[in-house]
């Protein structure tokens, strides 16, 4: 069973995952032009805690404190770049994972210019991989404000359970938001995925020297 400390190590060194379309790998002060293009629009922040971002600045300000925070192991998100054209299109990662429970939550948000191309499900199906093979995780959910069907149907895409909605569970933006829970565990993941050693293309031979 990985403990916290197995965490921090895994995420200090960040794994670079690779898919068919996509390259999940750190995000970087780079990519502040990139984030602000799809950060900066009211209609992909609408479900989202966060507000859209006001200048390229704020954006430069926030990948600063992410790159801090990947120095210390505590985060767990990736930038998502498209590989036909190296761009970073948007972030999925781990919003949260309780070593104590084996489980975790994860989310996305992409460029409005990529929707509707299945990118979102095609990255977190990596996630759920990783999460399942290297993590040890034995659930891992998702969470959608209520009115989100695009990401509703990523999930669900994706193999997880809707699990029923939580009336009024935040107060996000002004006014209570209905949020619904969407959640895999491991043993279904495996009815339909065999496990597969993917790529960690900062090697598996990096991963394995952590135990």
């Amino acid at each position: 069973m990985l403990m916290q400390a197995d965490i921090d190590k895994i995420f200090i060194k960040m794994p670079i995952l690779e898919t068919q379309r996509l390259i999940l790998r750190k995000m970087s002060v780079s990519d502040s032009t990139d984030m602000f293009e799809y950060a900066g629009q009211d209609k992909v922040t609408q479900y989202l805690l966060w507000s859209s971002h006001d200048c390229e600045e704020h954006t430069r300000q926030y990948l600063e404190l992410v790159e801090r925070e990947y120095r210390r192991g505590k985060m767990y998100d990736w930038a998502v770049e498209y590989k036909e054209n190296g761009k970073m299109i948007g972030t999925s990662g781990f919003t949260k994972i309780d070593t104590a429970n084996k489980s975790g939550e994860v989310g996305y948000v992409l460029n409005p210019e990529y929707w509707g191309r299945g990118l979102a499900k095609e990255a977190v199906d990596q996630l759920l991989s990783f999460g399942f093979d290297l993590l040890e995780l034995n659930r891992i959910e998702a969470r959608f404000m209520s009115g989100n069907e695009a990401s509703y149907a990523v999930m669900i895409k994706c193999g997880m359970t809707f699990e029923g909605i939580a009336r009024s569970k935040i107060y996000v933006k002004g006014k209570f938001r209905d949020v619904g829970t969407c959640a895999i565990l491991k043993d279904e993941y495996y009815q339909s995925h065999e496990k597969k050693n993917y790529t960690l293309t900062e090697t598996t031979r990096w991963f394995s020297r952590l135990w």
